[in-house]
């Protein structure tokens, strides 16, 4: 399953400061747990450190521009103070939020509404030389999970990352990356459709970024009611699609990433 691939992707481990986030909801949402899991993440050979303040869950209502940065800036300035060295990833589809943290060193915009919702984002990451990711949603979290349907699932969501990717190079951003959006706007047979046919995307004209990691499609295919237990599922899953074209991957533990990329190292 390795295919042609020399490298394996880099990984992205997830810290949601968040009282209702569907996997690990109000575990992290005290600052001094938030600070302390994303070092252990780190630790434990994180590339990345993906930091969100508001729950994209199917569902979850939107968080207002202060609470989210209230939750997220103390957290980026105590992680830039103790790991310099460690990429840090915020994720928002807020301006100011985006702006007060890359101001603070963050390097990635991690957008879910693809620039749907604030297409001021892709001249922020411009700005700061900053990384971005688009990522394809159907409507907002709240409504998003409520009957998608689709014509031709593949080429509407080709096309809108297109689309936006198209204009985000226009702005000759050097960093930047598509997200397909399993699980944000599809049903379990979209997301399994859309991660059998994800070299149909390989045209476009960025890196792709994957993130699977602990969601509902996965529970609803093999019985696993807990978020929490569906780690090994997500590792079966990625070690699976590692023939693909896959830059970063998006996850909640990191350890074992780890020994799967020692193992794709012995292999390939």
């Amino acid at each position: 399953m390795i295919g042609s691939r020399n490298t394996f992707p880099k990984l992205m481990g997830v810290l949601n400061i968040t009282p209702d986030s569907f996997s690990d909801g109000a575990f992290y949402f005290n600052p001094n747990s938030a600070i302390n899991h994303a070092l252990e993440l780190i630790d434990e050979g994180a590339d990345i450190i993906d930091i969100g303040g508001e729950s994209t869950r199917p569902g979850a209502d939107e968080v207002s521009e202060p609470e989210e940065l209230s939750r997220v800036i103390p957290v980026v300035k105590e992680l830039k103070k103790l790991r310099p060295n460690t990429q840090i990833s915020i994720d928002t589809t807020k301006y100011e939020v985006a702006k007060q943290s890359l101001d603070l060193g963050v390097e990635i915009i991690n957008d879910i509404s693809g620039l749907n919702f604030e297409i001021r984002l892709a001249e922020l990451a411009k700005q700061f030389d900053a990384g971005l990711v688009i990522m394809h949603i159907k409507g907002k979290p709240r409504v998003m999970q409520v009957n998608p349907t689709y014509d031709d699932l593949i080429q509407e969501i080709y096309n809108h990352l297109s689309e936006k990717i198209d204009y985000a190079n226009s702005l000759s951003l050097n960093k930047l990356w598509y997200d397909v959006g399993i699980g944000f706007g599809k049903t379990a047979e979209d997301n399994i459709t859309l991660l059998k046919n994800l070299d149909k995307f390989d045209n476009l004209n960025a890196k792709q970024l994957l993130g699977i990691s602990r969601k509902s499609f996965i529970g609803k295919l093999l019985n696993v009611d807990s978020p929490l237990d569906r780690d090994l599922p997500t590792l079966l899953i990625h070690s699976l699609l590692l023939k693909n074209n896959i830059d970063i991957i998006r996850i909640h533990s990191i350890k074992e990433y780890i020994m799967l990329r020692n193992i794709f190292d012995l292999l390939r």
